[in-house]
């Protein structure tokens, strides 16, 4: 009653409908959202519009180090809202709706890749006292449970703060990131290793996280994003 759970994008109360407790969306936000269709690019997971293609612009003009990635929503202004206060408003209970959404969205995906671990994207800790949590950390939880699959927090850490990427091009993306991220313990008894971000856009968080890890003994790295950025 004194918290009652909110729709993550009206933040409207959520009816107390009775075969539908779990239910952590309203029916009428959950249809103008945009999920990822069938159509998307079979490496990184952005949305494509044409059934002649595999791969997005961006993963044919670049090399990316993780072996394949999914994306549950089209990042427009539908969600953008909703995931600016899960990161920055304390909405931290929308975790379950995102980390639900990736699974049954993609469970099949992520079970065929057999991952051993479950590692969300770091933030820098200093970043992280004052927000008090991660929020990739957070959908990270939800979807290890619902997939049963055991997640590191403490395995990669961000080692030094960085600029946000959404100011940044390409090339400054790749310069931001450099060495921007270290594994804390060994690795080698991890070999297929699932990341996990709120946001997808051009892939350099990803990879820079995948290059680590790699380096450290892992030999196959997949991505799972909440949003993720269109691509043409």
């Amino acid at each position: 009653m004194l918290y009652p759970k909110k729709c993550p994008v009206c933040e409207n109360v959520l009816p107390d409908i009775p075969g539908r407790e779990g239910r952590n969306i309203c029916l009428k936000c959950n249809e103008k959202l945009h999920y990822i269709g069938a159509l998307h690019c079979l490496k990184c997971g952005k949305q494509i519009y044409s059934a002649n293609e595999e791969y997005c612009s961006d993963c044919k003009n670049k090399k990316h180090l993780f072996r394949q990635g999914v994306g549950v929503f089209s990042y427009d202004e539908n969600i953008k809202y909703a995931m600016y206060r899960f990161k920055y408003s304390n909405r931290r209970e929308y975790a379950s709706f995102f980390g639900e959404s990736i699974a049954s969205r993609h469970g099949h995906f992520i079970r065929r890749w057999k991952p051993q671990v479950i590692i969300p994207v770091p933030m820098y800790r200093f970043k992280y006292y004052q927000r008090g949590y991660n929020q990739a950390g957070l959908v990270a939880d939800v979807l290890g449970k619902e997939l049963g699959i055991p997640v590191e927090h403490k395995l990669l850490i961000r080692s030094r703060q960085t600029r946000a990427m959404k100011e940044l091009n390409e090339e400054e993306r790749m310069k931001n990131l450099q060495n921007a991220f270290k594994i804390t313990t060994n690795i080698v008894k991890y070999k297929k290793i699932l990341l996990v971000d709120d946001i997808y856009t051009t892939g350099s968080t990803m990879d820079a996280c995948s290059e680590v890890l790699l380096e450290g003994g892992a030999e196959e790295i997949y991505c799972a994003s909440v949003c993720i950025g269109n691509g043409f």
